[in-house]
């Protein structure tokens, strides 16, 4: 698939392909993506990135028509997901690459990537199992069903947000790709050092501002994530082996 089969909408006033630029924010679920994609789209300049490549989450969130064909997925980032100064941005996962079966990547104009990453790989599995169970994947979300301490889920999700976070890394590598390095804990601590360094990553002269009355997401880590923590560790920590995949 080539360049010229990306599609614009045409209220892009002449604006030619080689003339936008963007981002994909590549991450493991969990690790504050949300967070990351309202700040930085609550500033005006720097896109509007979204899941692009979740056809079913686009449809139920905010664009009803939304379509599963990869090839109009890719044409609705650069329609959906610029701003009016013709930067676009996305985020996905990298579970979501596999299912397109296009070279999303170096079909996207002057895309450049941000890799967002949590340090504390433990609390990202146990937010990625709880929201498995109550179906709430944001703080403003209403529980769906009620969670339940689960060793054996939140072992699978840490061994899948590691297994994610290593195929990211695996693609920069393979294509010497040099991607910016942002931490979710960075970015609740100082949104606007995040905003400024994608701001620079665009080629943007100027940082802009970031609205934080257009961002809704909020921390979702409580006391019972704490105590599932404290009751994993005893549960399954043995400094005895060191696991296999």
């Amino acid at each position: 698939m080539s360049i010229s089969a990306v599609k614009l909408p045409d209220e892009t006033g002449g604006r030619s392909v080689a003339e936008l630029r963007g981002y994909a924010v590549c991450a493991a679920p969990r690790a504050g993506t949300n967070l990351l994609c309202q700040v930085l789209a609550s500033t005006g300049v720097l896109g509007r990135p979204l899941e692009y490549f979740n056809g079913p989450g686009r449809r139920s969130w905010d664009i009803p028509d939304y379509p599963d064909e990869p090839r109009r997925q890719l044409e609705a980032v650069v329609r959906h997901g610029r701003t009016p100064n013709g930067i676009y941005g996305l985020k996905l996962f990298a579970f979501q690459s596999d299912a397109l079966g296009l070279p999303w990547a170096s079909v996207l104009p002057e895309l450049r990537f941000v890799h967002l990453r949590r340090r504390d790989l433990l609390g990202q599995a146990l937010s990625w199992a709880r929201a498995h169970q109550t179906g709430a994947f944001r703080a403003d979300a209403a529980d769906v069903r009620t969670p339940a301490y689960d060793a054996d889920l939140i072992a699978d999700c840490l061994r899948r947000v590691v297994v994610e976070e290593a195929r990211w890394r695996l693609f920069f590598a393979r294509n010497g790709a040099a991607a910016l390095e942002l931490s979710y804990e960075d970015v609740v601590a100082a949104p606007e050092a995040a905003v400024r360094a994608v701001a620079r990553l665009v080629g943007l002269t100027e940082a802009p501002a970031h609205d934080a009355a257009k961002v809704s997401v909020r921390v979702q880590r409580d006391d019972l994530s704490e105590a599932w923590r404290e009751r994993f560790l005893r549960d399954r920590g043995d400094l005895g082996f060191v696991d296999a995949f």
